[in-house]
Formats: structure tokens, sequence, C-alpha cells
């Protein structure tokens, strides 16, 4: 068994382990050993000195490359005491690569790989998350003030925390960016009926199960519009709030979506960005099993992130939110899976096909122990969520910085 395990971790990163996990023989309390070094291998990849690899992702066209000006940060020009130049500072490291990071996605495309993200986590059988999930069905991490909720409670908890942060109301527009599968605009649209509740989803399954479950529910304040986010444009000026929650962190071109939901906002509109995110370093998902499997064309936002991003819409507060709350709300939807594996098993192979099933049932095992690993890392601190409260500033100010 130890030489079995050994060659496991060895090549945790390459297809040829593929096989071995989806055939679902390694237990779970291996796996979460061997999910923990491979997290350590990540923390040490985005710590400096940071390996040849990671800095050929964070190269922008026309600029010097990340090497070439750590090089030059590493030729100290101020002396610390006569005779004693100051050496290079890992947080001058991080932080050049985080401005060549910020650099480089300023020159991609507001998103890359969409159908394939659409095809792993969304354009899927609405009866694996109904089972896998909470009541809410809320494909995002949610919230345990306590540590005793149940999942439904937990789900509720955050829904809560927008309506709050956001200030909702009756008589306001409001728009959820990225819907899933109406979390949020269903809640909502219960919780306060005089609300326009606006959805915008780009997957055809989740659209037909929130217009049936509205229908359900009586809610004639309901709208769910598909589309691509990259080149749909809203109407303007016409939402006094939004949410995106866990869309950014398939997005490129933050400064590209941005502009774009400030001109779908109201002056003085609100954005609430729920993402998940490293505590201080940002890194794409290039290879490995969550990039092959999950997350093609994904990224790791910092916590900061956005913040180098206020050209269309402002700052007005910031939360973290420890990653202890994600890690639970992935160990129930383990344990959802596990318990409701028959249910889930024709929604399975309408989704992937009948060979797949079994296969897939044990790869939606390995990404909530994963994900669950990766947000409980040093108590949550490393990983964790941040809200990100957002404004258009007011007409007269957009006024006065057009003319500067």
């Amino acid at each position: 068994m130890f030489p079995f395990i050994s060659k496991i971790l060895d090549n945790l990163n390459d297809t040829w382990c593929d096989s071995v996990l989806d055939s679902g023989v390694v237990p779970h309390a291996v796996l979460r050993v061997l999910i923990r070094r491979e997290l350590r291998r990540r923390l040490d990849e985005i710590t400096p000195p940071f390996p040849e690899k990671v800095l050929a992702t964070v190269s922008a066209k026309g600029n010097p490359s990340l090497k070439a000006k750590l090089e030059d940060l590493a030729s100290p020009k101020i002396a610390l005491l006569p005779g004693v130049l100051a050496p290079i500072s890992k947080w001058s490291e991080t932080l050049a690569y985080k401005m060549n990071f910020f650099e480089t996605v300023r020159h991609q495309p507001i998103a890359i790989e969409t159908d394939a993200a659409n095809r792993q986590n969304y354009e899927i059988a609405t009866g694996i998350m109904a089972n896998m999930l909470g009541p809410r069905i809320k494909y995002s991490c949610s919230y345990y003030p306590t540590g005793t909720e149940t999942l439904k409670e937990a789900e509720e908890k955050m829904l809560d925390l927008y309506i709050e942060r956001l200030g909702l109301k009756a008589g306001m527009r409001f728009l959820d960016l990225g819907c899933g599968w109406g979390a949020a605009v269903l809640y909502f649209a219960e919780k306060i009926p005089d609300m326009e509740v606006v959805g915008f989803s780009n997957s055809r399954t989740q659209k037909e199960y929130i217009d049936a479950k509205a229908k359900e529910l009586g809610l004639m304040n309901v709208r769910i519009i598909t589309g691509n986010c990259t080149d749909y444009e809203f109407e303007p000026n016409y939402f006094d709030r939004a949410l995106s929650v866990e869309l950014f962190e398939h997005m490129k071109n933050y400064e590209g979506l941005m502009a774009k939901m400030s001109r779908a906002l109201r002056p003085e509109g609100q954005l609430l960005v729920h993402h998940f995110c490293h505590r201080t370093t940002p890194y794409h998902y290039e290879d490995g099993w969550m990039a092959r499997t999950f997350f093609t064309g994904g990224t790791m936002p910092s916590s900061d992130l956005l913040l180098y991003f206020q050209k269309d819409l402002v700052i007005k507060k910031h939360w973290w939110i420890n990653g202890y709350h994600y890690s639970k709300s992935l160990e129930h939807w383990l344990e959802n899976t596990m318990a409701r594996r028959e249910k889930m098993m024709p929604h399975l192979a309408e989704t992937y096909g009948e060979d797949k099933a079994f296969v897939w049932h044990n790869r939606w095992q390995i990404f909530h122990l994963a994900s669950s690993e990766m947000f409980k890392t040093d108590g949550g601190d490393t990983w964790g969520v941040t809200h990100a409260l957002f404004e258009k500033p007011p007409v007269h100010t957009m006024s006065y910085l057009v003319a500067l």
C-alpha cells in the first residue's frame, strides 16, 4: 500500500493519476493527506522566490518580464546601515508579481475557456446539484456564524448577509450576474416582493429551473436572462443594485467586466462581489487535476484583486470571510454526495453518460475534499472568501473624472 501511495504523491499533477482517482479505490483519509501535500506545494509556488513556470504565467505583452523586474529589484540601492545594502524582500517580490499579473489580465478577453467552464460546472443536470447542495441549491460558500448551522440555515445566513450589505429594499431593480440555480434570485424575490429581481445566466438548464420554481412559488417579480457575459450588454443605468457570486474567478479582464457593470448601474448604484481567494497572491489554474476536471481557464484571485480595478466603480467596503465557512459548506456537500449516491446516479448518467456516472460521482467527492482541505488550511486564514462592495460615482463626479 505505501509504495502505491508514494507513486500517487509523486504523480498527483499527471494524467497517470486520473485513472486511479476515478476508480474510487483511494480512501478519503488518504486523499486528504495527498491533498494537503499538494496544497503545500502550491503555497511554495506562490511564495518568493517564484519558480520559473509561475513567472511565465504573468508576462504581459509589451512589458518587461517579471523575472527581469525581480532581477532589478535584487540589485539593492538603499543602505540600511553604512556598508549594509537592503536585500530584496519577499513582499517586494510578491508585489512585483502581482503588478505584472494585473497588467497581464488587462490584455486578455473578459473570459477564456467559457465553453469548458459551462460544461464542467453549470450546463449539467439540475438533479445533480439538487441532491448535492442545500435546499436553495447555492453553489457557493455559505455562512456559519455559530458553527452549528445546518446547510439550509447556512445558505440563508449568507443570503441574508447579501441583503444587509447591499441594503436591498422595495422599489429597487436588482441584478444577479451569474445567478446559478437562483439561490439569491428566488430568496430575494420572496423576501422583497416589490423589488424587480433579474438573474443573468449562461446556462439553459439553470434558466429552466428558476423559471419553473418562480412559477411554482407564484413569484411575479423574477426575470431570467441567458447569454454570455463577455459580450452581453444590459440596459444602461438600469439597476440600483447588483450581486456577483463566484463568477469573477472564471474571468480574466476584470477592468472590462467592471466597466460593463458600471454601465448597467445607475449613478450611486452598488455592486457586491463575492469571490473566493488567496489572502495575498493571485494565480491561474494552468495545470493539475482541478484545472483539467473542474476549473479550466480559472483563476484564484487575491483578496485585494479588485481594488486594482477601480476605473469605473469605487470600493466602499471590503470584508474577509474565513475559509472555515467554505470548508464547512463543502463538507456538507460531501456528506450529501455520499448519502444520496443512488439518487444522483441517473442525473450523473444524463450529464456525463452511463459509462461515466460512477467516475463522476468519485470526481465530485474529490472536488469537495480538495476544496475543503484548501479552505481550512492554516485555520482558514490563507484561502477564504471576500465581499467587496463597489459604487458607481454620482453623475457630477463622473463628469469631473471624464474632464480630467
